[in-house]
């Protein structure tokens, strides 16, 4: 089975922080799992993270951004 490889990778957003921001990528295959992580920690749902899917394209959305977001 070939790997999910990056068709178009995540690109560094600005945000004013208290505002949302919206992270996306596209993978090589659809509906491929997906774990966002943070450095070494794996960010799960919350009021503060969303994640979304459809086909190939993966997004986080982060609601009120931090300076520890970043």
């Amino acid at each position: 089975e070939m790997p999910v490889l990056f068709k178009k990778e995540l690109q560094n957003e600005d945000a004013k922080e208290g505002k949302q921001v919206k992270l996306t990528c596209e993978l090589s295959k659809p509906d491929a799992p997906v774990k966002w992580m943070k450095g070494d920690t794996v960010l799960y749902a919350s009021e503060k993270y969303e994640f979304k899917q459809r086909g190939t394209v993966a997004e986080l959305i982060i609601r009120d951004v931090k300076s520890v977001d970043a």
